[in-house]
């Protein structure tokens, strides 16, 4: 899987929970706001982002080149929305093939098919 791997995608590899949660949220565009909400959704209620935990995240996968920032009005309200690069895009995908790895390999020796 490492073959021809970006070296910052490896750099980056492996995401928190949160952190996976909140680059895949951002495959559209999203406020920090929206992101919170979409994580919740996508979790079932499960992971729940405090406001410090989700600007963290935001502020390293930004530093890491991952997402962007961008500014939008909405209103007499300015609200900074964040978007995936191409290169957390990649890193997503990478997550994603990593993740899948250990769910076949757990399943597999723990005789639970798939």
């Amino acid at each position: 899987m490492t073959n021809l791997v970006d070296k910052r995608i490896l750099a980056a590899s492996p995401l928190t929970e949160a952190s996976f949660y909140i680059l895949v949220s951002l495959a559209q565009p999203l406020h920090g706001y929206g992101v919170m909400q979409m994580v919740a959704e996508l979790s079932e209620g499960r992971v729940h982002l405090a406001p410090g935990t989700l600007y963290g995240a935001l502020a390293n996968l930004q530093s890491l080149g991952m997402i962007e920032s961008v500014e939008e009005s909405g209103g007499e309200e300015r609200r900074k929305v964040y978007r995936l690069t191409a290169l957390g895009h990649a890193l997503a995908e990478y997550e994603i093939r990593r993740l899948d790895e250990m769910s076949s390999n757990g399943k597999r020796l723990l005789g639970m098919g798939g």
